[in-house]
């Protein structure tokens, strides 16, 4: 067995690591928020070790999309409960099956408006935004400002159909972000303790779509309902 190979591979596959900007966000966003909501759950009079175990489990599962709950988090202090709803809107890594709008490019996103600000200040700058130590093209940057406008636009359109169920807003809000991110559970009627059966068929169909449209990362799907795509 020659080792000197898999001690190369070891070597550039930890340098790697060492300058992925999404890899290093994205523990960052895990540990942070497992440090806060472990902090929030200790007056509740659960153990230390509880708390940062629940906390950890739950954090790993939102992020990751992974759908399960190893304690009924609807009950946690409204903090927690926050942060798990914003871990639902960023999701995991760009290229993994997880869904929400990535880590990639919410980093993007927020060097953009760093680069915005910047140019307002000082209109002679130059600047480039980089990712990984390489410059972003300006049509990635264009791409990813479409796909969060598209984002915003139906998941408002969707919280508005399936608000004519008239369930209080914590339910409507989540039912659509965790089906829009493929998280799994939600919060109020949709969380873990409870499930969609009481939502209408409507509003069903809508969730369906939902998860289609956030799975495919939107798209695809909508590429489909242009009609110019169907031409010659």
């Amino acid at each position: 067995i020659n080792f000197n190979i898999y001690y190369y591979l070891a070597i550039k596959r930890f340098n790697d690591l060492k300058v992925n900007e999404e890899w290093k966000v994205f523990l960052a966003i895990v540990g942070l928020s497992v440090l806060i909501i472990a902090l929030n759950l200790l007056p509740s009079g659960k153990s230390i070790e509880w708390s940062f175990r629940a906390a950890l489990f739950q954090v790993a599962s939102i992020i990751s999309t992974s759908g399960f709950s190893s304690t009924n988090f609807d009950l946690w202090p409204q903090l927690s409960k926050t942060i798990l709803i914003i871990l639902m809107v960023v999701g995991a890594c760009a290229g993994s099956t997880g869904g929400g709008i990535k880590v990639s490019r919410l980093i993007i996103m927020y060097q953009s408006i760093c680069k915005e600000l910047k140019r307002i200040a000082h209109p002679h700058s130059v600047s480039r935004i980089k990712m990984n130590g390489k410059a972003v093209e300006d049509g990635v940057v264009s791409g990813i400002t479409i796909y969060l406008a598209m984002y915003v636009f139906i998941f408002g359109v969707s919280i508005l159909i399936v608000s004519l169920d008239n369930f209080d807003f914590e339910t409507t809000f989540t039912a659509v972000l965790t089906c829009f991110n493929n998280v799994g559970p939600g919060f109020g009627e949709v969380g873990p303790a409870g499930n969609f059966h009481a939502l209408s068929n409507l509003s069903k169909i809508v969730l369906s779509i939902d998860m289609l449209l956030g799975r495919l990362e939107l798209l695809p799907i909508l590429l489909l309902a242009t009609p110019s795509f169907w031409k010659k």
